[in-house]
């Protein structure tokens, strides 16, 4: 009569109250239960010790159905921005425990080391990759995807790959608004800093400057254009450059936060006054733009949206790849802002 209660009590035994009794996590112990070998030997061992102790008993079905639904997303990350970086990281990390999704976040050295990076990646078992600007636009490494055949999603490039899944704002439109907005303030000498070469929005971004010069009638003058790296050391070494000219802009529209926040810098090193003698730019809207003084009128890029986004798209092909279906590679367009704050003013009379 007993024994009865003790089976049912047995069989009601899940992989939680595993985990509970060797105080780790499910995830754990399904990676022990499925002969993982990325799990610690003593882990391992406690993990062993409790199936043991508890008489528990894997039910293969649901073995058979966790592998099947166990997914594993690479991310390849190499931002000279911080701020852009931490917030994207953020995203797709929240993004990743909200869907139970296994992310690998691996840093990548542009200069050579793109290739290597990324078949390491591909090598530790990811079921589908994430790149973030500017590895978004790495030739080398779409080559590497390519050739795996895993999904991929391009964050925040200026030219979506055809065989990939794409999150991006309209880079061009959202420049353009930005440069309109600073010629309606009534500035004429508009400098603009560009972003690195190696990415393709930025090319969209100075596109977008030059477009609302043209139609307000303002011929483009290139010694107001200068170039930048999207870094802050870059940003310090433009603004430089455009504040030395024998007649300055009156306005610095910079492709990123990082070279906004640089100019206001060498703004008051120079003893001008933002906004009363220069207005000041940026693009992103990280948290950089409000921590400086003033704080900076900006683009607003929703990058934790995207990079959630781009978790989502990434996981919804690779159930799909799963299931037998047909591969869609769908590209996401989001909506920008932009946010005007104490940076930006009319020009002196």
């Amino acid at each position: 009569m007993e024994t009865k209660p003790a089976r049912r009590q047995r069989s009601a035994l899940t992989i939680h109250d595993v985990a509970r009794y060797a105080g780790v996590s499910p995830m754990t112990v399904s990676r022990v239960i499925n002969g993982e070998k990325n799990v610690r030997d003593s882990t391992r061992e406690a993990v062993l010790s409790a199936i043991r102790d508890l008489n528990y008993q894997p039910n293969p079905a649901a073995r058979s159905l966790a592998g099947a639904d166990l997914i594993r997303i690479g991310l390849l990350y190499s931002n000279p921005s911080a701020a852009y970086l931490s917030e994207f990281l953020v995203g797709s990390l929240d993004q990743s425990s909200r869907s139970n999704i296994q992310l690998i976040v691996e840093k990548c050295d542009v200069e050579g080391g793109e290739k290597a990076a990324a078949e390491k990646l591909v090598a530790s078992g990811i079921d589908g990759l994430i790149l973030p600007p500017p590895l978004c636009d790495s030739e080398v490494i779409v080559r590497v995807v390519a050739a795996s055949k895993i999904p991929a999603v391009a964050v925040a490039t200026g030219r979506p790959p055809p065989d990939a899944s794409a999150v991006r704002i309209d880079d061009f439109e959202a420049a353009r608004a930005m440069t309109r907005h600073i010629l309606e303030l009534g500035h004429r000498r508009i400098g603009f800093v560009k972003g690195h070469p190696n990415q393709t929005a930025s090319g969209q971004r100075l596109e977008g400057y030059l477009a609302a010069l043209k139609e307000a009638g303002v011929s483009p003058d290139a010694a107001l254009i200068v170039q930048g790296y999207f870094t802050y050391r870059s940003g310090l070494d433009a603004a430089d450059r455009l504040l030395s000219l024998a007649e300055p802009p009156t306005a610095i529209f910079a492709s990123n936060d990082d070279m906004a926040a640089a100019t206001v810098a060498v703004a008051h090193r120079r003893h001008l006054d933002v906004p009363g003698d220069l207005t000041v730019c940026g693009y992103d809207d990280t948290a950089l733009a409000t921590t400086i003084w003033p704080e900076l009128t900006t683009i607003r890029q929703p990058v934790a949206e995207m990079s959630r986004e781009a978790v989502n798209l990434l996981v919804d092909e690779i159930r799909s790849r799963r299931a037998g279906e047909t591969a869609k590679h769908p590209h996401a367009v989001l909506d920008f802002a932009l946010i005007r704050r104490e940076s930006d003013g009319p020009p002196k009379r």
